[in-house]
């Protein structure tokens, strides 16, 4: 398996800076591409930032990776082997984009979209050949989620797919092929578990931090060891019959965003980046909680690289 010696990132936002320095400690000379030359300036920090989380996990880095950033698309795509678009999720920026990267690529150069849940399809639309396009869904903070979905569009090539499985397997994460679907199978499952959980809340069955912690204790703790799928077998396929006969038309279905959301989004308390959300955060928390996050997330990556997964 091999990685390419030369990648491309177009977009330096929230995942930008953690997937170049992933790539670049596996020794991949990595570019990062944004109109912006302050957004540059921080994704130069951000990725910094990232590299020394990944040295805090340990295990194995190749020489001869770097990261370099440009505001000149141009510069940051010559002589790529392999593109990944990061910019925001929005379809018709999305598509220019793409076209604007075809224009300047190699013809065998996979392009692969970190789209959130956009149909690859309706994205690939966007090129002249689009059996070269590929989603390649990292999860965040992704360098420090090992998992990468893979997302094939109806027109992509079965050797791009299995070229990225291998990309993906080179530099020591687990790819997971899928079929397109809306959300994608991740965001999917997590939604599921956040509508429950943010429906508990707001009919008063549980406070938020009484929910974080049986989330965490409880189901966290096990599905951070052995999946869903295993999980059934380990209770028993009866059992699961059994209460889900009567559990699961008590569930939450509402197909609206809970008003406890909508309400707090409309006084302006949006989580950490304004200082108040779900919870409240005085001056200094929000850098402590974030250094916490991490801290815990090197430490479980830590002891689950030891196991076999799932």
């Amino acid at each position: 398996m091999s990685l390419p010696a030369i990648a491309t990132v177009i977009g330096s936002g929230t995942m930008g800076p953690g997937i170049a320095a992933t790539l670049a400690r596996a020794g991949t000379q990595v570019r990062v591409y944004d109109i912006s030359d302050e957004a540059l300036a921080r994704a130069e920090k951000s990725t910094a930032f990232a590299a020394s989380v990944l040295d805090q996990i340990g295990g194995d880095s190749a020489p001869g990776g770097s990261v370099s950033f440009s505001s000149d698309i141009a510069v940051a795509l010559d002589g790529t082997e392999f593109v990944i678009e990061a910019v925001p999720e929005k379809l018709e920026l999305k598509k220019s984009v793409l076209a604007q990267i075809e224009g300047l690529v190699g013809a065998d150069v996979i392009i692969a979209t970190n789209t959130s849940g956009i149909p690859i399809t309706t994205m690939g639309e966007a090129l002249g050949t689009p059996g070269r396009f590929i989603g390649m869904h990292w999860s965040n903070p992704p360098h420090l989620i090992p998992m990468i979905e893979v997302i094939p569009g109806e027109a992509t090539d079965a050797a791009v797919t299995d070229r990225l499985v291998e990309i993906v397997k080179a530099f020591g994460y687990h790819p997971v092929i899928e079929n397109e679907i809306a959300g994608f199978v991740e965001n999917r499952v997590l939604y599921a578990i956040l509508r429950e959980c943010v429906a508990l809340v707001q009919e008063g069955i549980v406070t938020q931090e009484a929910l974080d912690t049986c989330v965490k204790w409880g189901i966290g703790y096990k599905l951070a060891v052995v999946g869903p799928m295993r999980l059934l077998d380990m209770a028993g396929l009866d059992i699961y019959q059994s209460v889900s006969s009567y559990l699961n038309k008590e569930l939450d279905a509402s197909t609206e965003t809970p008003s406890v959301i909508t309400e707090s989004i409309a006084a302006g308390r949006l989580g950490f980046k304004s200082g108040g959300g779900m919870y409240d955060y005085a001056e200094g928390d929000v850098d402590a909680k974030r250094a916490d996050i991490v801290a815990g997330l090197v430490a479980v990556r830590k002891a689950l690289s030891a196991t076999t997964p799932v």
